[in-house]
């Protein structure tokens, strides 16, 4: 039986399956990150929705996140542009960074959103990233450093899983490449936080104080940065 489709405005769209021998109402996912649920033949649809409307937090907190889409023109970082060409001398996909372009080329039977081809867009965006982190990152560091007194041992850039940064007792500081999908306000705010921890390795109120001395309105900033993710954000 085919599914039937709600739109609903606090948790988009829900796809209702009734299957025979479900014995209960279940909720979960399907691939696209969308909301799946199955449920008994005799069972009306409209306790489907209530069942939804009833587990909102929860949904909130597993609803994986949408399949990546990379598309022709994105913006990688702050200099890159992703470029699909369909290309029927190559057999098979391929992926070439230049000074400001990802080019992703694949066989001209294949399309742009085949798993493989975005694979390689998103294998381009990283490496893309790593080298403008690498080359802008340090540089940023070592100014705001300089203007507010700061010092530091080293400097190392590489993906992080959740972190933005960090430092250690040696004042070695380490950043995520990912940082160059923000705008450069937040990437300010995260520099600014490890070099004040060079001077305070905790979150005390000497720290705070030191870094709105540094950084005015810091706190008001990490609102803001908590809206991004460390993962490659396609503009």
């Amino acid at each position: 039986m085919p599914a039937k489709v709600f739109e609903l405005d606090e948790i988009g769209t829900v796809s209702v399956y009734k299957r025979r021998g479900t014995r209960s109402i279940r909720l979960g996912f399907d691939s696209k990150g969308e909301i799946k649920i199955t449920m008994p033949t005799w069972i009306p649809y409209r306790a489907a929705v209530d069942f939804a409307l009833q587990r909102i937090d929860w949904i909130r907190k597993h609803q994986p996140e949408p399949t990546r889409a990379y598309k022709h023109g994105d913006r990688i970082g702050k200099a890159h542009r992703l470029v699909f060409i369909a290309d029927p001398a190559v057999s098979s996909t391929q992926v070439r960074l230049k000074s400001t372009e990802i080019t992703v080329k694949y066989p001209s039977g294949v399309r742009a959103m085949d798993p493989k081809v975005q694979a390689a867009a998103e294998r381009g965006a990283k490496k893309a990233l790593l080298q403008e982190a690498e080359r802008l990152l340090p540089q940023r560091l070592a100014a705001l450093a300089e203007a507010h007194g700061f010092a530091y041992t080293s400097v190392t850039v590489k993906q992080l899983k959740t972190k933005w940064g960090s430092c250690d007792q040696r004042h070695n500081i380490t950043l995520n490449y990912y940082l160059l999908q923000l705008p450069w306000n937040l990437i300010d705010y995260v520099l600014i936080h490890e070099l004040v921890h060079t001077e305070h390795l905790n979150h005390s109120v000497e720290f705070w104080a030191r870094f709105e001395e540094s950084l005015p309105g810091a706190k008001k900033i990490r609102k803001e940065l908590r809206t991004y993710k460390t993962s490659v954000i396609a503009t």
